[in-house]
């Protein structure tokens, strides 16, 4: 990367460095650009990780939404520390992130459900996320009786919830050639970021 994009890194806050490196993936990923590797551990620290669309709700980046109930959302109540991991490759970009999860207010998660597709909103209500399931026939008839026994808006379940991470670490990594990669990181210290550049 040309020494003047590696400045603008140096110069700006990180949180609008992600932005303008997000708005330039959405003109270049092919799907979902705004989709990142979330890790969560359980309470004696054994970790999972799996993709989860992260969005941006009012003036809070960093959130996503899910069953509350499912492992992620377990593990989270117990563990609250989380890492998401955003993986450009039509940009050959990176960014880690680090920090606590925090629920999000409730009008907010109940704005985002009612925005969602009606049969995306079926799909939560009736999901018990990553419990067994003993055929898609049992699911499928799931939904039918669901959506016949709601035919106006679906309720939002108690258990569907939103969830944002506060950065406290991110890392801004940049492919190279000979596997001389630039990695800056940014580390929150009260109001104020510290930026360090990494070895590759």
């Amino acid at each position: 990367m040309p020494e003047s994009k590696l400045q603008e890194i140096n110069s700006q806050d990180p949180l609008n460095l992600f932005d303008h490196w997000l708005a330039e993936a959405e003109g270049s990923e092919p799907n979902d650009p705004n989709a990142a590797a979330l890790a969560t551990a359980s309470a004696d620290a054994v970790p999972s990780v799996r993709m989860v669309l992260v969005k941006q709700v009012q003036t809070e980046r960093f959130c996503f939404f899910t069953n509350a109930e499912s492992r992620k959302g377990c593990e989270i109540r117990t563990n609250c520390h989380a890492a998401l991991c955003f993986h450009w490759k039509s940009l050959r970009r990176q960014v880690r992130i680090e920090g606590k999860v925090h629920d999000l207010e409730s009008a907010a998660v109940d704005e985002y459900f009612h925005s969602r597709s009606r049969k995306s909103q079926i799909g939560a209500a009736v999901s018990d996320q990553s419990r067994i399931l003993s055929s898609r026939a049992v699911l499928e008839e799931r939904v039918r009786e669901f959506s016949q026994a709601n035919p106006g808006e679906i309720p939002r379940p108690a258990y569907w919830q939103g969830f944002r991470i506060d950065p406290e670490r991110i890392e801004f990594w940049i492919s190279g050639d000979d596997r001389l990669h630039d990695r800056f990181l940014f580390t929150r210290s009260g109001l104020a970021w510290r930026q360090v550049r990494l070895f590759p």
